[in-house]
């Protein structure tokens, strides 16, 4: 899936374990529910191997879905946008960006969002307690071309044209609408990262009132899955989910952290994915031999405790 269309290089994207993650979607998915769509990598993956008919990309994140809708539903407009911004950039980049950067937060357009995404350093979306995007830009170049941004956004509008609903809501208004015939993917901020309100999130959200959302869900037998907590060599990022909810803990190993072989650390990340119990019991009668198919490093755990594992 490295060759799938995505015009927003976004640290924290799930684009890279997309292959891993769909592996576990149930069969004729008829619509594909994301209520923390961030640059909806799961999306497009699923919409290139139709292994969904229809989704809903749902962020908080107001101009970053208006983002996406316009991309998907008018991808000429917003590379023709991106192309004149860019173009825009003089002598002095550096200044142009922040002034980009400022009116941006004065006005929200998803528009010049797109520049600053494209822009900023490592791709890494940061944003202060006001809510302002305050990323600087990276020096080393100014941003990705338009020829490839535009071959990107078609691509994408190509796979999902026509397929999505795009709303910016509270992940519990979202979970409450879905129904028996959806997958839903969850992706929310880690909590314990930084504090109470991760700076890479426009918004975090309480621990409780996710796990009370998720046992709703059960209740309900919608069948889920969620990318929440994660480790880098022995330190560990996020709560565990509890046992209570009867969901079976997926470790995927992502790779050896570039971060820490700078610092001369030999650190590998490891991202977990929580499989739902109603996810299980349609789509596994062998899940052990189903995770050995993967070509990463996959552990299945229960109750936390290791129970297989499979190279």
């Amino acid at each position: 899936m490295a060759n799938l269309p995505h015009p927003v290089q976004y640290q924290g994207s799930k684009r890279n374990l997309a292959a891993d993650i769909l592996r576990f979607l149930p069969n004729q998915v008829e619509r594909l529910v994301e209520p923390f769509a961030g640059t909806a990598a799961i999306s497009i993956a699923a919409a290139a191997e139709q292994s969904a008919r229809n989704f809903w990309l749902n962020d908080l994140n107001k101009p970053l879905i208006e983002l996406f809708k316009l991309i998907i539903e008018n991808p000429s407009d917003i590379a023709d946008a991106y192309a004149e911004i860019w173009s825009e950039q003089h002598a002095d980049s550096i200044d142009h960006y922040f002034q980009v950067r400022t009116k941006f937060n004065q006005t929200k357009d998803p528009k010049l969002f797109l520049y600053l995404l494209a822009r900023c350093v490592k791709g890494a979306v940061r944003y202060n307690s006001a809510g302002l995007f305050n990323q600087s830009p990276d020096k080393r170049r100014k941003g990705t071309q338009p020829a490839t941004v535009r071959k990107n956004i078609e691509g994408v509008s190509r796979l999902l044209k026509g397929k999505c609903q795009f709303t910016c809501l509270d992940y519990r208004q979202v979970l409450n609408q879905v129904q028996n015939r959806d997958f839903v993917y969850m992706d929310p901020p880690y909590q314990g990262v930084c504090g109470n309100k991760d700076s890479r999130y426009f918004s975090g959200i309480d621990f409780e009132d996710f796990v009370l959302a998720l046992e709703d869900l059960n209740e309900r037998g919608i069948a889920f899955a969620i990318s929440y907590d994660g480790r880098l060599g022995n330190k560990t990022f996020g709560r565990v989910l509890p046992d209570s909810l009867g969901l079976k803990r997926i470790e995927i190993e992502v790779g050896r952290s570039s971060q820490s072989t700078l610092l001369g650390r030999d650190e590998t990340t490891v991202e977990s994915l929580y499989l739902s119990p109603d996810l299980i019991s349609r789509q596994f009668a062998d899940l052990t031999s189903y995770i050995s198919k993967s070509p990463k490093q996959l552990t299945l755990l229960e109750k936390h405790g290791q129970f297989s594992t499979a190279t």
